[in-house]
């Protein structure tokens, strides 16, 4: 799994060329912006809907009691006078409402959140797959889990959503190792804390790559140090990267970027692989 305490340093970078190197299959649970798709652009030939349930009351049996209300954690449901008020997209689907309705005045139905779409990069041969969450829905987690329930054997490289929110928890219990991309700044040192903290609570073997590295000895290395992390490798920072990345190019057919991403990947195959 790759996954980085903020957004914005490079972990898609990472993720998509690493998948290549590694002959991977490429998971992007980023569903609220998936755009590893940008890079690897693969022809689509798998759609899937992503529902999830949610209650719908029956005003001829409901007597606005309030129970189903009280017993709401997520503040899905209101008791506005005499009637009872649901917010949709507030609710869980737990089932609670409708286990301590004594009236079964509550039923469950399903709404569409999202999608999974799956296909093959043609040149590169890469089975890659992404989550889409819908536009003003709130909670991405159940795309998330659709996404990956059924995951191959093989290698797969998931591109994780960014910071530390639930968003990442749900992704992380699926991982065997962790690659956390971070760059040599006082953000993202602080957010890359965080995130060596939750992956530690989940004792699974990581490392660190710096994107955007100054070839100094800089905050991030001597924090790999002081805390004993394996340091899987740096990309440096240069113009040329940058170019090819607002193009939408694959840094790993680039041959000064192939050794980069070659080395990188013999590290992580060290340490997370064949650990």
């Amino acid at each position: 799994m790759v996954l980085s305490g903020k957004g914005g340093t490079g972990k898609t970078t990472v993720s998509t060329n690493l998948a290549i190197a590694l002959k991977s299959n490429y998971i992007d649970c980023d569903v609220e912006e998936p755009n590893g798709f940008l890079f690897l652009n693969p022809q689509i030939d798998k759609t899937e809907k992503v529902m999830v349930e949610y209650p719908v009351i029956d005003d001829n049996k409901c007597t606005s009691c309030g129970a189903c209300v009280r017993v709401c954690q997520f503040n899905a449901l209101a008791k506005v006078k005499e009637d009872i008020m649901l917010f949709q997209k507030l609710c869980h689907g737990c089932g609670a409402c409708q286990i301590v309705c004594n009236n079964a005045a509550i039923t469950y139905n399903k709404r569409e959140i999202g999608r999974i779409e799956s296909g093959k990069a043609r040149d590169i041969s890469i089975n890659c797959s992404r989550g889409i969450l819908n536009i003003s829905e709130p909670m991405a987690v159940p795309v998330i889990r659709e996404l990956l329930k059924n995951l191959s054997d093989n290698i797969n490289i998931i591109d994780c959503p960014p910071g530390t929110s639930c968003n990442v928890v749900n992704a992380l219990k699926y991982a065997d190792g962790a690659i956390l991309v971070t760059e040599p700044s006082e953000f993202g040192l602080h957010d890359l804390k965080m995130a060596v903290k939750l992956v530690k609570m989940y004792n699974i073997p990581f490392g660190i790559v710096i994107n955007k590295d100054d070839d100094k000895d800089n905050i991030i290395k001597k924090y790999c140090r002081d805390e004993k992390i394996n340091l899987f490798g740096t990309i440096p920072y240069r113009k040329e990267t940058a170019v090819l990345y607002s193009k939408g190019k694959i840094l790993y057919e680039d041959f000064q970027h192939r050794k980069i991403f070659d080395e990188l990947t013999e590290a992580v195959k060290g340490a997370l692989l064949w650990s």
